[in-house]
């Protein structure tokens, strides 16, 4: 092969990495919000849909005239984890609570009734559809604290693309109950944003856990009762699928499948091929195995970081678990107090009565999401990627 030949090939495979891990960091991507990453996902579509189905079972949908790239992230049937919440588009990026969840699937149901509303008529028609949903509260606008959960709900939506404000601001609602903004509404994008394996159309429980156990099943491994090649199937993409989502996976996290499909040389050759294709560095070790983006394109948070103070705590309490670890909670708590009276000026939040055990709380939060700390009762242990943080000494050479 010349040259040339070479370097377009090579060119190609790191746009198809490149956007591997894009669509990783933000399953939605709209052409109107980065029309540089949309473009490359549009014009690198096929082996980008074939990556996704073979490695982990996902679906790509592309959709070049309407603007937006959706990749539909399945994973175990059941209820999701809570570590990476919706956030408030406002100042304070909040996770969503159980209110603005409800309001945000309230007002996905009902735009889909029109391509074209105004704040006011889309409120009414969530507060009648809360009036009749059994077990929903009743949404009053007149409330402040309703408005401003309507307000995120909605503000969401916007991010995403599936409604575009034509006339007014969303956040005028907040002080005003007879606010004036048009909207348009995107009804196909407004119906993607459901990463459900199962329409709901097709669901037939009625009890709530039985209801996202039918629309998180995935009947292509089998169910039941799978096959020899539908349990292969299941092992890989669920171990890939892992290894995506996860800072770090431990082989005592896995099931006994997924152990013996990473111990295969098969299951072994796809991991390493699969981490290459999409431009990771895996780094395999005797605990388990770790994902790594040199571009740190495929993540949603980073660690370390001192874009918080829980995460600056979580680094500093780090190296007490790998030194003197597993402690206890108290211990945790008395080590964060002692960091906060260290350093007076910082952490303000923090520096009042019950600050350290607060703060050695969010720390431990922020450990247990990247997959460094583990609690067990009263007990916190670091795992092993841990180790990989731990505050070495510097050696002085004499000369």
């Amino acid at each position: 092969m010349s040259r040339p030949a070479n370097q377009l090939v090579r060119a190609e495979k790191e746009e198809i990495a490149r956007a591997i891990r894009t669509l990783l960091g933000r399953p939605l991507i709209s052409a109107h919000d980065d029309p540089a990453a949309f473009d490359l996902i549009r014009k690198r579509r096929g082996p980008l849909v074939q990556w996704f189905d073979y490695f982990c079972g996902w679906r790509l949908i592309v959709e070049p005239r309407q603007g937006y790239a959706r990749l539909v992230k399945a994973g175990p049937p059941g209820p999701r984890s809570a570590t990476r919440p919706a956030r408030r588009r406002r100042t304070t990026r909040a996770p969503f609570d159980r209110r603005r969840y409800t309001l945000l699937c309230l007002c996905a149901a009902e735009l889909l009734a029109s391509p074209v509303t105004t704040i006011g008529m889309l409120g009414r028609r969530v507060a009648q559809a809360a009036a009749v949903e059994p077990g929903v509260p009743a949404f009053d606008p007149v409330r402040n604290e309703e408005r401003a959960a309507f307000v995120d709900a909605l503000k969401l939506l916007e991010h995403y693309g599936a409604v575009t404000a034509m006339d007014g601001d969303t956040e005028t609602y907040l002080g005003d109950e007879d606010a004036k903004v048009l909207y348009r509404v995107d009804t196909t994008r407004v119906i993607r944003l459901l990463a459900a394996p199962v329409p709901p159309s097709r669901v037939t429980a009625t009890d709530g856990a039985r209801v996202l156990d039918e629309l998180t099943a995935e009947p292509r491994y089998g169910g039941d009762e799978p096959t020899g090649i539908q349990r292969a199937l299941w092992a890989r993409h669920s171990l890939i699928r892992r290894l995506l989502d996860e800072p770090a996976v431990h082989h005592d996290e896995l099931t006994p499948a997924q152990r013996a499909y990473a111990g295969s040389l098969t299951g072994r050759r796809m991991l390493r091929r699969a981490a290459e294709e999409a431009g990771f560095v895996l780094e395999e070790r005797a605990e388990g195995f770790l994902l790594v983006d040199p571009d740190a394109i495929a993540t949603d948070t980073r660690f370390p970081d001192d874009g918080s103070h829980a995460k600056v705590a979580a680094l500093l309490l780090l190296d007490l678990l790998v030194t003197a670890g597993p402690v206890t909670a108290a211990r945790l708590d008395a080590e964060a107090a002692r960091l906060l009276r260290r350093f007076p000026q910082w952490a303000r939040a923090y520096q009042s009565d019950g600050g350290g055990p607060r703060l050695a709380a969010d720390a431990l939060e922020v450990l247990t999401q990247f997959g460094l700390a583990r609690r067990s009762g009263d007990r916190i242990a670091a795992l092993p990627a841990a180790a990989r943080y731990r505050v070495g000494r510097a050696v002085q050479e004499e000369s």
